[in-house]
């Protein structure tokens, strides 16, 4: 699952993916790592990002990886799902306390922090933490948005967060980056209603309204803070992305 952030990625399609992607679990050879890189600078351009060179073995170590090995589902029970003619509107879940590896960026576009975050959590995944191992990936990774004052547009300030897997959670390993922190996050209700494709602020905000529109004045959920979350290979061209919403209190 090669990424950028686990979220967009526009301009590509499957078959480009595919060929971009190397099907083997053995170390690519310097031609493979020029590819694959190049296909990351390519990525990078559609969030307005560049990609350091330092990104290269990273972006080799969870590629191999994920062709091998299952990601880890964040923990959580559902309360209650809100269906009608047979689809699921959104659905009602509480996720656990539990340890996070954090990164706060407030870049001028969202699509920017969400991206330099998630590099800076793939360096941290792929081995450059205090146990010098790859961790494994979980997801979603959680983007967390503040509204400004007007409650339309976002604040600059984007948190992105990756739950620790579970071998983790009790002697959770530390970050050799400074500007990435492990988060005790306690336990969250949350509203979920599920959609596919991009996550710009656009695409963002239309969900939030959407989602707000099925819900109606809801006085115990937050109105200035939400989260998005995303499960899918962006390779995927229409992956699965979560709007949450936060209730007050557990």
């Amino acid at each position: 699952m090669a990424l950028i952030s686990i979220e967009d990625l526009d301009g590509l399609d499957d078959e480009q993916v595919d060929d971009d992607i190397t099907d083997s679990s053995e170390p690519m050879d310097d031609e493979e790592q020029d590819r694959m890189y190049a296909h990351w600078q390519a990525v990078g351009r559609t969030h307005h990002v560049s990609v350091p060179r330092e990104m290269r073995g990273p972006i080799e170590e969870m590629t191999r990886r994920n062709q091998t090995s299952e990601r880890e589902q964040v923990p959580f029970v559902t309360v209650s799902k809100h269906e009608k003619l047979g689809e699921v509107l959104y659905e009602e879940r509480v996720y656990p306390a539990g340890k996070w590896a954090c990164v706060s960026k407030a870049e001028v576009m969202y699509e920017q922090s969400i991206s330099n975050a998630f590099m800076k959590l793939m360096r941290f995944i792929c081995k450059e933490n205090s146990t010098g191992r790859y961790l494994g990936m979980s997801v979603p990774v959680v983007n967390e948005i503040t509204m400004a004052d007007d409650g339309t547009n976002f604040m600059k300030d984007v948190l992105t967060a990756y739950y620790l897997p579970a071998e983790f959670q009790d002697r959770p390993p530390q970050p050799t980056d400074p500007d990435i922190s492990i988060v005790h996050r306690d336990t969250i209700r949350v509203i979920s209603r599920v959609f596919y494709g991009t996550t710009t602020e656009e695409t963002v905000s239309r969900e939030i309204s959407m989602l707000w529109e099925l819900l109606g004045n809801s006085g115990d959920v937050l109105q200035n803070r939400y989260m998005v979350a995303a499960y899918e290979n962006p390779g995927v061209p229409q992956r699965r992305n979560e709007i949450w919403f936060i209730r007050r209190g557990p």
